[in-house]
């Protein structure tokens, strides 16, 4: 293994030593299988490649300050793959293999989990994929579960620091009452032109606006949204809004915190009231917006004074890191050492 500069991690794809996988057939989940290989054999007619019978997830492992191993929320994503493969008529991972196969993947490049203190973490991506042929519309009988890792950085380059972000109307991301609320493979394409162009003109990423009517806020592209408005935690209440497992770490804590907790539609026009907003989400953590561009309209609501992250904002996410990292007392249980 060549030696990782842990500082300077990209977000991205790297390779570790193995990863994990899981088969369905005859209506069954089979052993569990080791793996050095970073690809996958399918048949053609497979069902992922052509009907979108696909979900993935996405939570991370960190080095504590006492030297142990900490996977965040793992029950959380097992419970929300579940919903996922329910959604696209897939076999569901039971929790208790979803939980043998990550922490599988974890302990078989454990040397690949980032030292306290560098601002880095261990991505970890279960992934499930109907491989079953078909050639007419429906669900296929046989589905792989697998699941790789590998080191990450900050998935905005400025890290926790204040980005732009860029309001669009010409794209959607999902349909009220399509996928949304799921983690489909699907969704992301569909929001993939529209955040391209908010990097070509200058931003971190895009928010999508309610599909039906373009007057509320649905996500910060690949986040969750929300919002601080006095003592006041707010976030979006939508059908299309996949409920990011990091916004509810984050209003448990901010109400522990003595705020406000609100869940609702947050018009397009309250912008100018908040006090400070935000992206969040596992990749990011807590991403601070300093600047929100209306693209159509080309207005700007500005935010983080003198380019400081907002008091809350700074105090949630410590807070949050401090859990993950062994600083702080988990309280809710919400790690799964490593042992």
């Amino acid at each position: 293994m060549n030696e990782i500069d842990w500082k300077n991690l990209p977000f991205g794809y790297s390779k570790t030593d193995y990863n994990v996988r899981c088969y369905y057939k005859d209506g069954k989940w089979g052993e569990l299988e080791v793996s050095d290989s970073e690809f996958i054999t399918m048949h053609m007619a497979a069902t992922c490649l052509h009907y979108g019978q696909e979900a993935f997830e996405g939570l991370k492992a960190f080095t504590g300050i006492d030297g142990k191993v900490r996977i965040f929320r793992l029950e959380e994503n097992a419970k929300r793959m579940i919903r996922s493969a329910n959604g696209v008529m897939m076999a569901e991972v039971p929790v208790e293999l979803f939980r043998e196969v990550v922490l599988k993947a974890v302990k078989l490049n454990l040397k690949y989990v980032p030292p306290y203190g560098e601002g880095a973490s261990l991505y970890i991506r279960p992934l499930l994929i109907g491989t079953g042929a078909q050639v007419g519309v429906k669900a296929a009988k046989e589905y792989l579960f697998m699941v790789f890792v590998g080191p990450v950085g900050p998935y905005f380059k400025e890290g926790f620091n204040p980005v732009k972000m860029q309001i669009v109307r010409d794209y959607d991301r999902a349909a009220p009452l399509g996928t949304g609320h799921i983690k489909v493979g699907g969704n992301y394409a569909a929001s993939l032109r529209a955040g391209d162009r908010a990097h070509q003109d200058g931003f971190a990423s895009c928010i999508f606006l309610d599909a039906r009517e373009k007057k509320y806020i649905d996500e910060a592209g690949p986040a969750n949204f929300f919002g601080i408005k006095g003592n006041t935690y707010v976030t979006p209440d939508s059908s299309s809004i996949l409920p990011s497992i990091t916004n509810m770490s984050m209003r448990v804590l901010a109400a522990e915190m003595g705020l406000k907790v609100v869940q609702r539609q947050v018009p397009v026009t309250e912008l100018e009231e908040f006090d400070e907003v935000g992206a969040c989400g596992t990749a990011a953590v807590i991403s601070p917006i300093c600047m929100i561009h209306d693209r159509d309209t080309g207005k700007e609501y500005k935010y983080c004074k003198n380019g400081q992250v907002g008091d809350i904002s700074q105090k949630l996410y410590f807070k949050l890191k401090g859990i993950q990292e062994g600083t702080e007392p988990d309280i809710h249980g919400w790690n799964t050492i490593v042992e």
